[in-house]
């Protein structure tokens, strides 16, 4: 059985590590590069940065802070925000990033996701997928929709048929992002999460609502998720990797203990 990881996300706006309840109500509380230092030191295996309003203001990603984590970190990292052509894509992958996450511009055009995956593989294009549960419909029958630029705009695109067809498409990982959940650190969204982990066969990270060492259990477990995604439990400095990792392994979850 493949390992779980513990992958910390770092929410970046301006420069400035940010933080948001519901993709609303966002603040800057600190310096994503230290804090991408700590986490790699504290044994995390994967850090994701998200320039979370370069899709919003149609702007390029800044190559410049993705170069400086990159020599600073020696784990996978992948970067998201602003990418919209296999030319950013590529420039990151340039800068050091190990993946790239796209997300508002695959959903405007579905192809963007085949064309970087040719170009960069399909191991380094990463869909990340941004969803609000809503009351089910002939359009969204799962009963959650996608929501793009920053979790602002509804697309009356259904969840899991964009799961479907990401990976149809060339994506190599999903990044499941429940709005709903995210930043209340009352847990994942299991159902959503397992419907999707279930759905496809490449791997799915859970993302938002990680509150407690719990439901990063119950997230790959119940949840069937490869990958448990936490921001505000570290961030805040109520649990380190480290703590996270050993309560995983203790509850017999197969963990790398790479530290």
């Amino acid at each position: 059985m493949l390992s779980k990881r513990l992958v910390v996300c770092l929410d970046v706006r301006g420069g400035k590590l940010a933080k948001s309840i519901k993709f609303v109500d966002t603040r800057d509380i600190g310096d994503p590069i230290a804090k991408a230092r700590q986490y790699y030191e504290d044994g995390v295996d994967e850090l994701v940065f998200y320039d979370i309003t370069a899709s919003r203001e149609g702007r390029d990603i800044m190559i410049n802070f993705v170069e400086e984590v990159a020599s600073q970190i020696f784990i996978p990292f992948s970067v998201g925000g602003g990418i919209r052509s296999v030319e950013d894509a590529t420039r990151l992958r340039n800068a050091g990033a190990e993946k790239v996450n796209v997300n508002t511009a695959a959903v405007k055009r579905r192809e963007l996701i085949s064309e970087i995956a040719r170009a960069i593989g399909a191991q380094s294009t990463i869909l990340s997928m941004d969803i609000r549960k809503v009351t089910p419909n002939p359009d969204i029958p799962c009963g959650y929709e996608i929501v793009v630029n920053g979790g602002v705009t509804p697309t009356g695109i259904d969840a899991l048929w964009w799961a479907r067809e990401g990976e149809k498409l060339g994506a190599g990982e999903l990044v499941i992002n429940s709005i709903d959940a995210d930043g209340t650190k009352e847990g994942y969204e299991i159902n959503l999460t397992r419907m999707i982990a279930d759905a496809v066969t490449i791997p799915v990270i859970a993302s938002g609502g990680a509150g407690k060492p719990e439901h990063l259990v119950e997230v790959v477990t119940e949840g069937h998720a490869d990958a448990a995604l936490v921001a505000s439990i570290v961030h805040y400095g109520e649990y380190t990797c480290r703590q996270l990792k050993e309560y995983l392994h203790d509850r017999g979850v197969k963990v790398r203990m790479n530290y």
